[in-house]
């Protein structure tokens, strides 16, 4: 069967219902450029989705040397073939006529073209000066979760034994240092205890602030599927917004902001006293668990309700729900990650899920969910906040090892200290400390929270900033240098899902004008450097992608996350590989911890974790006399009131979040035509009744003001939890006459309103947690808001608004069988 579906009016397609335990159907998606047929395609290349974590397996159609449309693929683990919208469409920004071409140097306050060489002399001049007058200190690098796995690695070689700086994170930041931490925090070390295939056998799915419709649209095609076949599993969803997920659920629980370990507790309160609890596996594999049930014990849900603002009876369900489940998966992302407490609440997931005995085995695990397709990469290779392959710093063992690896002595790898995280640097750089930042593929002048200081920092005349990028974005527009940067389907690279799967990523056609692969950039940049080892020889010995991957394969033998018995010609012969890859596991490990934790014993572990309400680090010593056997920990934690609450001046709830159809600051999803068209503007959500209460009404133009900014936006009212107000953070100021800041017209970026606040154990910030106020500016006159109907963003009265539609130019084809040439 093969049709063509509207995948902006439709974004998950047709459904192919299965049962448990039953594998999977195929439904191959595919969308080419408008009058190109299949039979045109010169080349399909292999590649796998770059707009959000999921790791969905695809081809790229290539026609006269140009990217003309992608496939999903078949035999793939992860998607079965299937694509989401971002997979579909979002190509087409590669072929944006605004591409950069040429490095940029600022010369008389204006950035103008210049070739390679100059733009990577003036780099190594200020770096060489720096490392000469202020020492490694001085110099800092803010990498992205959209690299590939040989960059970050070779990023990290330099920036840890090259510079020898502490200063080296990523915007994986932003989303995922949250779901690290809790997973060290809890099994002593990174790495995913699911999979994806947990989906096919689980009774009971629990999702904490993961609205997997939007941020993973072909996972939750997948649930779908199960939802509308045989023996479907029992959903929970804890989100303050009516999300698909919420719609599908049995249980939906839609919290205040701030208030998720208060909940959590209710929950394991409810599951301790129940006695649904494994005690013979609590016995055997964790630690904790006295003090865990002495500190929900008078967490009853009556005192959740109160906190929280939910139904105490609607807790019960939760909690019944998931005392009775016997084949239990949980999923997490930013509903916790972004919100008050966020590891202290990550960590109590995992509880719920140990004290069950939910863990090793199918349909029972946890996702602690990633939100960009290489933020594990960032986390295994070292360039967001760890050492390589999972190592712990305060352990002079560990550092030593590394130091073997890369052939220098062990003082040259910086471990006096935690790995700096990125508003640390941010505010070194503030402070003038830090004078060279060097930035790769993120945005931070939209990304990051209090813009206006943001765009400060990096306007600074003490602060010289080197950005690397495809597009001449708002944080390029203040930069002393810009490299032009290729991206996906125009270089070769491996990157690594949040279930742990690896996929070959192969160029398929060549980048535009003169910009160039990451790897080449940094490559160029540690041979100017001359970057050598003890022997004297070249610090990074490798040459191209490859070789760069063999590297980290040493690096990685013998490690968590072990990618030895991987290979470009492996990853090229079957599609999708999951880690630890070894001679004893030659074709991956589908869920770890089948018999308890592997690697949180004293001498292995990634770290001896952290007080959850203060950050400070857990001695040695500490742990040892804790975790001697290296079992799961049960980290307990107290419900503590958000450090900004509302207040008569601010009386709502402010929160941030993504929209299906974009990817972070659209840079990518802005220039693509379907999907700019779905959602091409800031907007902002507000109940009914709070609407009602303003004198509000759809369309609206209203302004959203905390004690930092304003933005401005028409209103979209939806079923989202009274008292709350919602911003899209996405947008920022590239595709208007501001450029790169608020105009006359107020802010359109969200994060000109969002607090610069972070979580203690994970350095995480807040984008979840501040208090704002809402006043009219203009009535709509016939306006609608910008905003998806589609989504949790879809109005509480349907027929107030026209449907989201993509209409012709975004029909793509569905198939039920794998097409001719496609490897399963």
């Amino acid at each position: 069967m093969r049709e063509r579906v509207d995948r902006i009016a439709d974004p998950w397609g047709d459904r192919t219902p299965y049962g448990p335990g039953e594998p999977w159907p195929v439904r191959v998606d595919a969308f080419l450029e408008p009058g190109l047929d299949a039979d045109r395609v010169e080349r399909w290349v292999r590649t796998a989705s770059l707009l959000h974590s999921n790791g969905d397996a695809m081809d790229i159609a290539v026609h006269d040397g140009r990217i003309v449309g992608v496939r999903g693929r078949a035999g793939d683990r992860v998607n079965r073939g299937r694509l989401g919208p971002k997979d579909l469409f979002g190509w087409q920004a590669n072929r944006s006529a605004d591409r950069l071409t040429r490095p940029l140097v600022r010369r008389g306050g204006r950035l103008v073209e210049t070739d390679w060489d100059t733009a990577m002399s003036a780099v190594v001049e200020r770096s060489r000066h720096l490392l000469g007058e202020r020492g490694p200190g001085s110099i800092a690098f803010y990498t992205s979760g959209q690299l590939f796995l040989e960059e970050y690695y070779t990023l990290a070689v330099i920036a840890r034994a090259g510079i020898g700086t502490n200063h080296l994170d990523g915007n994986t930041r932003l989303c995922t240092a949250t779901a690290a931490e809790a997973l060290k925090e809890t099994f002593g070390c990174d790495g995913q205890p699911a999979s994806y295939t947990d989906v096919d056998h689980c009774d009971t799915l629990a999702l904490f602030g993961h609205n997997m419709a939007e941020t993973q649209p072909v996972l939750w095609m997948r649930v779908l599927d199960r939802l509308e076949g045989a023996g479907p599993p029992r959903l929970l969803c804890v989100d303050p917004r009516p999300t698909p997920v919420a719609r599908r659920a049995d249980v939906h629980l839609a919290p205040r902001a701030g208030t998720n370990v208060a909940l959590l507790n209710g929950l394991l309160h409810e599951v301790i006293r129940t006695d649904r609890v494994d005690r013979d596996f609590i016995e055997r594999h964790t630690v904790g668990f006295d003090e865990l049930a002495e500190r929900v014990a008078g967490c009853t849900p009556d005192w959740a309700a109160r906190i929280c603002d939910v139904p105490a009876r609607r807790i019960e369900q939760a909690a019944e729900l998931l005392g009775g489940a016997e084949r239990l998966l949980s999923t997490v992302l930013q509903g916790v990650y972004q919100s008050h407490q966020a590891t202290a609440a990550a960590c109590q997931v995992n509880n719920l899920q140990l004290i069950r005995g939910m863990l090793g085995r199918p349909g029972c695990g946890v996702l602690q969910m990633n939100g960009q397709p290489t933020a594990q990469n960032t986390r295994e290779c070292g360039a967001d906040g760890d050492l390589p392959g999972f190592r712990n710093w305060e352990n002079d063992r560990h550092v030593a090892d590394l130091a073997r690896v890369w052939n220098v002595e062990p003082s040259r790898i910086p471990h006096y200290a935690p790995p700096t995280p990125a508003m640390q640097i941010f505010r070194y750089a503030e402070q003038g400390s830090v004078r060279l930042l060097w930035i790769a593929g993120t945005n931070p002048a939209v990304s990051l929270p209090e813009l206006h200081r943001i765009r400060d920092i990096l306007a600074r005349e003490s602060l010289f900033t080197v950005v690397q990028d495809l597009f001449l974005t708002e944080t390029a527009q203040l930069a002393d240098v810009v490299l032009p940067a290729a991206t996906w389907g125009e270089k070769t690279g491996t990157f690594t899902n949040a279930d742990r799967t690896v996929h070959l990523s192969e160029q398929a056609v060549h980048p535009p004008g003169e910009a160039r692969p990451d790897l080449d950039v940094f490559l160029d940049y540690a041979r100017r450097m001359d970057f050598r080892d003890q022997d004297g020889r070249p610090l990074v010995h490798w040459h191209d992608a490859e070789s760069a991957f063999r590297a980290w394969q040493e690096c990685s033998r013998g490690r968590p996350c072990d990618y030895t018995g991987l290979g470009y010609a492996k990853l090229r012969g079957a599609s999708g590989i999951q880690w630890p890859c070894t001679d004893e596991a030659p074709d991956g490990t589908e869920r770890l911890y089948p018999d308890g934790p592997a690697w949180a014993t004293p001498d292995t572990c990634e770290t001896y974790g952290r007080d959850l309400v203060t950050g400070a680090s857990v001695s040695e010593t500490e742990y040892r006399a804790l975790n001697p056997d290296g079992k799961a920990v049960l980290k307990a934690a107290e419900y503590l009131p958000p450090h900004e609450d509302t207040s008569d001046e601010h009386p709502l709830q402010l929160t941030t979040g993504r929209t299906l159809y974009h990817f972070h600051t659209r840079t990518k999803t802005g220039r693509t035509p379907q999907l700019d068209a779905a959602a091409p503007d800031v907007w902002v959500e507000l109940s009914a009744a709070e609407a009602r209460a303003r004198h509000l009404g759809e369309g609206d133009l209203v302004e959203v003001r905390t004690p930092r900014g304003s933005v401005r936006g028409r209103l979209r009212v939806t079923g989202i939890r009274d008292g709350m107000v919602f911003l899209p953070f996405h947008y920022g100021y590239w595709d208007t006459p501001a450029g790169h800041r608020p105009g006359e017209d107020g802010g359109r970026a969200a994060n000109e309103t969002t607090i610069t606040d972070w979580d203690p154990a994970s350095k995480q910030p807040l984008f979840k947690t501040a208090a704002a106020r809402i006043a009219l500016v203009a009535r709509a006159d016939g306006d609608h808001a910008p905003a998806p109907t589609t989504t949790a963003s879809a109005p509480a009265d349907p027929a107030s608004v026209p449907p989201t539609t993509g209409g012709p130019d975004a029909l793509a084809t569905q198939t039920a069988e794998a097409p001719e040439g496609d490897e399963r």
